[in-house]
């Protein structure tokens, strides 16, 4: 019978080591990395809220979108419209629209109110309607929100 010596031991060693300090965290990352089933449950619940489908008089639906961001799990969903029409005009729709669909002002710890930013439980979170433009003729209007609570606007 051989003897395995002290350098092939040693070599085992640190190849185990080495698997386990690259392999484990390698395993992690391409298994809960990223978005998933609860960003996609998000981006679904964010995407049925009215207030996305209403426009104010003069806008034309230019584009709808849906994105994840990989690294924070951060989930938007809107509408963008081409809008010659002013901010304020905006801006008084989609406070009229929010209201209407449940969305609450957003306000800062001293009471005032954020133009153009709503709140809303959505999806088992809290959710972020902004209303931006119209810059260039184009109005945004989008959805925000995560799993974590962020606060986004």
């Amino acid at each position: 019978m051989k003897r395995v010596g002290a350098g092939t031991r040693a070599a085992a060693v640190v190849a185990v080591a080495g698997l386990l300090m690259v392999g484990l965290p390698a395993v992690y990352f391409l298994t809960t990395y990223g978005c998933g089933g609860a960003e996609d449950r998000l981006a679904e619940a964010m995407t049925d809220e009215t207030v996305l489908g209403t426009a104010p008089e003069g806008a034309d639906r230019a584009s709808r979108y849906q994105e994840c961001d990989d690294d924070d799990r951060f989930v938007a969903v809107g509408t963008q419209y081409r809008y010659d029409g002013s901010t304020r005009t905006a801006l008084r729709h989609y406070r009229e629209a929010a209201q209407a669909d449940g969305w609450r002002p957003r306000t800062t710890a001293g009471g005032e109110t954020v133009p153009g930013c709503f709140t809303k439980a959505v999806g088992g979170t809290t959710a972020y309607l902004t209303v931006e433009g119209p810059e260039r003729g184009v109005l945004d209007v989008g959805i925000i929100g995560d799993h974590v609570e962020s606060e986004w606007c």
